[in-house]
């Protein structure tokens, strides 16, 4: 019988107690074994479907815990490097919350780090492993749509209420782009395997974070236009436009949160097929993709060379970007 990876958590953050510990807990080959956190309280969440679950009372004193196998980081933004960096020093795999760094360049020394270390270090990036994603490639790759020509996408909540969450907030790494342009951006990278050559962008700030982006983009052979806010009312969608057909998926980042995954693909000769995935936890499929990559050293779906390009894209837009 193959050893489980055991898991560690630093920080009770509500993401965590909500989606990823529940997932790790579901998990195939995984096991939650720790959390970091000085809140009783908060640890209390985690326990109530994890009673087995040990408390350490600092994020050091976890790493240093040799049961702990995996860490999983749902911190602000901004300290998601260090730990990072801390975690594989400590002989841990990692798995840190999108976006796993603030620019491009920091990557050099995530993946120096995962390389010294011999250990996997990956984004929270759940969607690539969502069949609903793999299936939009496939197709696309077949030709179901003929040419890619265009690419729409839009995702959206509203957030204005919540003054002092951490995507409101300058100093924590906050803004929509890097809480939600890294799903726009990636998912048409994804499933082109395409960067961009050339952006613009209109972006609205209020206290130094970006609250709305416009952004258009040239990718060889397609073109690429999206919306993200913090500010408008909750939507999400993204569709590939060919020149004979088009494909639409309704719930492409929150399925079973938002609404339940569907695919439609409409074609030349006026049909409209739908493909739903009723009941797929992308969260547990993500972690046992890294249980099994961690254990074996197989390709990972999404590497940190991967993650590199989104966070490009993301630099690209704020240089390109102008207020309005």
């Amino acid at each position: 019988m193959t050893k489980p990876i055991r898991w560690g958590i630093l920080g009770a953050a509500n993401f965590a107690e909500q989606h990823m510990a529940p997932a790790i807990h579901a998990a195939s080959g995984a096991v939650l074994a720790g959390l970091a956190t000085s809140s009783a309280e908060k640890a209390a969440g985690f326990q109530a479907f994890a009673p087995d679950l040990a408390v350490f009372d600092s994020y050091d004193a976890l790493l240093a815990d040799p049961g702990i196998d995996a860490v999983y980081i749902p911190l602000p933004n901004h300290l998601h490097v260090e730990w990072t960096l801390k975690a594989l020093a400590a002989g841990k795999h990692v798995l840190t919350e999108k976006p796993i760094a603030m620019a491009e360049a920091e990557f050099d020394r995530l993946i120096a780090a995962r390389d010294a270390a011999g250990r996997l270090a990956a984004e929270a990036y759940m969607i690539v492993h969502h069949p609903q994603w793999l299936r939009v490639r496939v197709l696309l790759a077949e030709g179901a749509i003929g040419r890619l020509i265009h690419v729409d996408g839009m995702f959206c909540y509203n957030n204005a209420a919540q003054t002092d969450n951490i995507r409101n907030r300058a100093e924590t790494g906050g803004g929509g782009l890097r809480d939600i342009g890294v799903y726009t951006f990636g998912s048409a990278r994804f499933v082109t395997g395409a960067e961009p050559e050339r952006v613009s962008a209109r972006l609205r700030l209020e206290n130094g974070v970006d609250t709305f982006a416009h952004v258009s983009a040239d990718f060889p052979g397609f073109t690429y236009n999206s919306v993200t806010s913090m500010r408008m009312f909750p939507n999400q969608r993204m569709t590939f436009h060919g020149d004979k057909g088009c494909m639409t998926l309704v719930t492409p980042f929150n399925a079973n949160v938002f609404g339940q995954a569907e695919l439609r693909l409409e074609n030349s000769d006026m049909t409209v097929t739908s493909q739903r995935f009723p009941g797929v936890n992308q969260y547990v499929l993500q972690v046992e993709a890294f249980c099994d990559a961690a254990r074996s050293g197989a390709p990972y779906a999404c590497p940190l060379e991967f993650s590199r390009g989104t966070q490009r894209m993301i630099d690209m837009v704020f240089a390109a970007g102008t207020e309005i």
